[in-house]
This record gives structure tokens, sequence and C-alpha cells, in this order.
């Protein structure tokens, strides 16, 4: 079976969305590289409508870990960080976010690997669904 024969018989079954959330789950736990340009806590402002990203900037140690530019030393994964953001960036829906972000000619780009650009564009558009909905958002 030829990969485009495969996926038109996947097409004629049915979607399940437990099947779809699992897939998501174990595409989730893959290994991603740390971006060396810095990484974005994303949040919903419900009070003003607004999708927020705080990039906050970072380099990648010899071991691969993330490091605070300040201290030299790696950021933690668990509990509570006291960093300062390099920028806040907001938009009304997920579009609007990534022009503010990669379209802005007076501004470096702070992306340098695509799939953290694709990974921000996933995360924006869950945002979107939650700021529209009222559903909660966890950035994943």
């Amino acid at each position: 079976m030829t990969e485009n024969t495969a996926t038109k018989d996947m097409a004629s079954q049915p979607v399940s969305a437990d099947d779809l959330k699992a897939l998501d789950d174990r595409l989730s736990k893959r290994f991603i590289e740390l971006d060396p340009d810095g990484y974005f806590l994303i949040y919903l402002d419900r009070e003003q409508g607004l999708i927020c990203a705080k990039h906050f900037t970072n380099f990648i140690n010899d071991k691969g870990l993330a490091c605070d530019p300040a201290t030299g030393k790696p950021l933690p994964t668990r509990g509570k960080v006291e960093r300062t953001a390099s920028r806040l960036y907001t938009g009304r829906t997920a579009k609007e976010l990534c022009i503010a972000i990669f379209e802005d000619a007076d501004q470096p780009c702070p992306i340098s690997f695509l799939d953290h650009a694709a990974y921000l564009g996933r995360e924006f558009v869950r945002a979107e669904i939650a700021l529209i909905s009222g559903a909660d958002y966890i950035q994943d």
C-alpha cells in the first residue's frame, strides 16, 4: 500500500477525538531541541481579550540545557522562576500575535528554529480557541 492509498483509506474512517488526543499526547513527549534565542510563556488576558506571549532570552549550554544569560545557571524546569521578560507580545487572534512576533520590521525575530515557530503557532491557536470559548488555557 502506498502512502497516498493509506491516506485515502484513513480519510474514509471516522475521526475519534480520543484517538487524536492520544496521538497529540504521544507527539508532545518527543525530544525537541531548545531554541537558543529563548522561550515564551503564553497566557490569556481575558479582561483585555488578548493572547499574551512573554519572551525570555536564554542560551543553551554544552549539556543542552537552557541557561539564564544573567547568571549562567540552568533554568529550572519545575517551580516558579523569577525572570524579567525581554518583551511582551499581544494579539486578539493567533494570526495577529504571529504577525507581531514574526513580521515586526523594527525588531529581530526572537525565534531561530522552525519547529519552535510551528509549536508557537499551534499554541496560539489553542489559546485563541480558549479565549473565544471561555475554556481554560494551559500551555503545552
